[in-house]
């Protein structure tokens, strides 16, 4: 078995020589820790890097968020995607405000009890936070757990991630815990790669049973995946003189929370003008014509992905009301900036304000 003596100190040694200079890192303040690691899930660094200075910019302390509004929150948070994160991130700010005194609780246990903190980012908060021995595992750190101990059973079943997870746990020092679980990540991130691992720079790589064996490749053992289902999408763009029709999602929906050009999925047989119709009848109760199309757009979630028509429509008879959607709003294409939106909504606003300025000129 490798040595665990031996991996700590060459991890830790390597961590201090090759540690990434990232804003949150060197970071106690738990509640900046929380934030940048709820941030990292599923999102490359460089990307989290401006999103997480401008946050702190506008909410600099856990009391600031907890104050702030669900618009600004998801304002602020737009383009990272997954918005339950954020919208998580202010229920479970005000939790704490409401009964912790406005301190993060240091209790894993009780930090797994907040929206959104699951056992991955309540490990990272106490080790490298408040400095306790808990063990933190991301999908890096599991790819070099899996090579280092030639672990060959699906580690995206959860029930072998604990195993993992427990052998990580094993292995963290008595003190530096939050620095090894960081320096396993980097590692991973840079070093132990999913495709074409550096072995060659890997300061475990006489430790590693997976690189001993030549197993680098075939380890880490998944599952394989589901077809990712794709979709075709209607999206209304529904014009009154300098105004556009758009509406909030519900809460509790994909992008909760977030406001979009109304419309919805196409179904088996429809065209798209009669998909739009429906969809614009059934979420607005409106009658409309459906005309030319403005654009499509192609777009990628985690579980599915789709093809969006945006289209050009007139309304024939009706008031729009929120029948399927949360609130609705007639904006000026000029204000559409500062109601949040996924990406896909975002682009189509931006294009919209691109053809009214080239129309003007």
């Amino acid at each position: 078995m490798p040595d665990p003596i031996a991996i700590r100190r060459k991890l830790l040694e390597w961590y201090k020589r090759n540690a990434r200079a990232l804003p949150w890192r060197g970071e106690s303040d738990p509640y900046r820790v929380w934030v940048s690691e709820v941030m990292l899930q599923q999102t490359q660094v460089e990307t989290v890097i401006p999103y997480y200075q401008r946050w702190l910019e506008e909410f600099p302390t856990l009391a600031d968020l907890a104050s702030a509004d669900e618009q600004e929150v998801l304002r602020a948070w737009e383009g990272l995607g997954y918005y339950s994160r954020a919208r998580n991130l202010l229920k479970s700010a005000k939790i704490i405000c409401e009964e912790f005194e406005g301190e993060l609780p240091r209790d894993s246990s009780q930090l797994r009890k907040l929206p959104g903190i699951g056992d991955y980012i309540a490990g990272a908060i106490t080790s490298i936070a408040f400095g306790q021995r808990q063990p933190a595992l991301d999908g890096n750190g599991k790819r070099v757990l899996a090579r280092l101990y030639a672990y060959d059973k699906p580690v995206n079943l959860e029930k072998n991630a604990s195993d993992l997870k427990r052998i990580l746990a094993d292995l963290l020092p008595e003190h530096q815990a939050g620095d090894f679980n960081q320096a396993l990540m980097d590692l991973g991130s840079r070093v132990c790669l999913p495709r074409r691992p550096k072995c060659g720079d890997c300061p475990l790589q006489f430790e590693c049973k997976a690189n001993g064996r030549g197993l680098q490749l075939e380890i880490p053992v998944k599952t394989s995946k589901r077809p990712v289902p794709h979709y075709q999408v209607v999206a209304a763009l529904i014009h009154d003189g300098d105004r556009v029709l758009i509406d909030k999602r519900r809460s509790n929906a994909l992008l909760g929370g977030m406001w979009e050009f109304p419309g919805g999925k196409v179904e088996q047989g429809e065209t798209l003008e009669e998909a739009i119709i429906r969809e614009i009848r059934e979420e607005l109760g409106l009658e409309i014509s459906a005309g030319d199309i403005f654009g499509r757009y192609e777009h990628a979630y985690t579980h599915f992905s789709v093809t969006v028509h945006a289209i050009l429509c007139d309304i024939i008879q009706g008031e729009p009301k929120a029948i399927e959607a949360d609130e609705i709003a007639w904006v000026t294409l000029a204000k559409l900036a500062e109601y949040p939106m996924g990406k896909v909504d975002r682009q189509i606003s931006i294009d919209l304000n691109a053809t009214a300025k080239k129309t003007c000129g």
